[in-house]
């Protein structure tokens, strides 16, 4: 069960390593593009939480601390919530990876960011909004400009 749980991060490590390390890649921006990229990680959580959704749905449908102590003591369990957590992480990062490019916030200022939100996602997404609603603006109005632009 251990292999099993660092490889739910070691499914999603790719999409991270191509938004921090090639966000200008063209095959970054074409991946990213596609939804279908936070899924790696939820085939954990199909393969790990559906055998186990008896004690799963009363652990949501009326959730206790100590109902959740207890689910979370099953190792299959607490690696389809990693997996769950791994999944909106990612998904997060890859809003904020293409909200980023949109605005035109430089790469190096969001490679940080993106490792902060692998780590602390609670953390990174509101420091994006802050710096979103700083940097962002004059990123946003020279994409507009290149969209809006007639070609020579």
């Amino acid at each position: 069960m251990s292999i099993a749980f660092t490889l739910v991060f070691v499914a999603a490590a790719p999409f991270w390593a191509m938004m921090i390390l090639a966000p200008a890649w063209g095959w970054t921006r074409r991946i990213m593009s596609s939804p279908w990229s936070v899924t790696p990680p939820l085939v954990f959580w199909f393969v790990f939480a559906l055998p186990n959704l008896a004690d799963l749905l009363p652990a949501v449908a009326k959730p206790t601390l100590a109902g959740w102590q207890e689910l979370m003591a099953d190792p299959a369990a607490l690696t389809a919530v990693w997996a769950q957590i791994i999944a909106w992480d990612l998904f997060i990062g890859r809003w904020m990876y293409q909200d980023s490019r949109d605005r035109g916030i430089h790469p190096l200022v969001m490679g940080p960011l993106l490792v902060l939100t692998i780590m602390f996602s609670p953390v990174a997404v509101p420091l994006y909004l802050v710096l979103r609603g700083v940097l962002g603006r004059t990123g946003q109005a020279e994409v507009l400009r290149e969209r809006t632009s007639v070609p020579a």
